[in-house]
């Protein structure tokens, strides 16, 4: 009979089922789900010996501390973990499992918004950032691709700075505040500039889309880059089944520059889910006042424009700002926020758009 730190006899089995239940920080799978709990060795007064096998091996402190707590918590005394390289037959093995659950539970085509604006400096990302965020906090599965590869904000936003890890030959999407990212900006350091144009820069957003393992997702949120570059047309191209969601000030000038997106989504076939209108009002931080610093009527006029609906006029305050500064969507950090509210209101009323089979290439062949 072993003793644990209460004082009572230690239930083995409830030791090592705590300790399996622990999520690897790098897949947000536990240790059970990914086969990575090596051993559970419980010696004399409640001593433990735990081994575990890393996926990756910069998460080693924070795997082996979250199973130290986990230990503890069931009772375990002196607690020892140890964390092994996981061997490159069990990395195969293992990225052939996640691809069969994921074949396995795959279900409908998911959603795809493509969030685009005609400048910078408007709060896309930070748009993109917190509807995923939302929509993720309501169960469903989301991702996120930062395909603004000049300009990338995603890994501030949601407070991730490493890279993927890869199995079998597919880069495995960072889980943050519960959705699925993948962004350049997890491969290069913060203050590099990234320098990619032309078939480069194609190459690497097919990558992004074909060779990450996203697994079943209800909504995909694709960030794309300012303007009507290279970048936007290869989106559109490469997920042909993306609606285009723009993202304004009130400005005039903000406003004028989007229509060239529009203008360009129509060009190419793919629908338009709707306008948010950004910075629609500044709220002040001690008396709760609005002033519209950037005008008034820019969503509404581009919605018109462009025949589709204003889904919401998201304002500037305090609580958005320090929200990504501290890498939290404001709608998990401060939700009774006058920007979370209203972003967690538009996330309610995305349009499930489907884009028509006209100017789509069919697999036809000539028999």
């Amino acid at each position: 009979m072993r003793i644990g730190s209460t004082g009572r006899p230690l239930d083995e089995a409830a030791l090592r089922a705590a300790i399996g239940a622990v999520r690897d920080p790098e897949l947000d799978r536990t240790l059970d789900e990914l086969g990575t709990l090596d051993e559970v060795t419980v010696g004399r007064r409640g001593r433990v010996q735990i081994q575990v096998a890393l996926v990756a091996d910069d998460q080693a402190a924070a795997l082996a501390a979250a199973v130290r707590r986990a230990a503890q918590d069931a009772g375990g005394t002196r607690v020892d973990v140890d964390t092994v390289p996981l061997p490159p037959q069990r990395r195969a093995e293992l990225a052939a499992r996640l691809a069969g659950d994921t074949g396995r539970s795959a279900g409908p085509a998911p959603r795809i918004y493509a969030v685009a604006s005609g400048k910078g400096g408007v709060g896309k990302s930070t748009v993109t950032a917190n509807l995923a965020a939302a929509l993720a906090a309501t169960g469903q599965r989301v991702g996120l691709l930062d395909a603004d590869v000049w300009g990338y904000s995603v890994p501030q936003l949601f407070g991730v700075h490493r890279p993927p890890v890869v199995l079998g030959g597919k880069m495995q999407p960072i889980p943050a505040h519960g959705v699925s990212l993948m962004s350049t900006g997890f491969f290069v350091d913060e203050d590099d500039p990234v320098v990619w144009r032309g078939p480069m820069l194609h190459k690497a957003l097919s990558q992004f889309v074909t060779d990450v393992a996203w697994g079943p997702l209800d909504v995909l949120f694709v960030d794309l880059p300012p303007g009507t570059g290279d970048a936007t047309l290869s989106v559109l191209e490469l997920l042909p089944d993306a609606a285009l969601l723009a993202v304004t000030t009130p400005q005039t000038a903000a406003r004028v520059v989007a229509r060239r997106v529009i203008r360009m989504a129509a060009d190419t076939g793919a629908p338009i889910a709707g306008v948010v209108e950004n910075m629609a009002d500044a709220v002040c931080g001690t008396c709760g006042d609005t002033t519209a610093v950037f005008g008034t009527g820019g969503g509404e006029a581009l919605a018109a424009e462009a025949g589709t609906t204003l889904l919401g006029r998201v304002p500037l305050d305090l609580a958005l700002r320090e929200a990504a500064d501290r890498g939290v969507p404001v709608v998990r950090d401060t939700p009774a926020a006058i920007s979370a509210r209203e972003l967690l209101r538009i996330a309610e009323l995305l349009p499930a758009t489907r884009r028509p089979l006209v100017r789509r290439s069919l697999p036809l062949a000539v028999v």
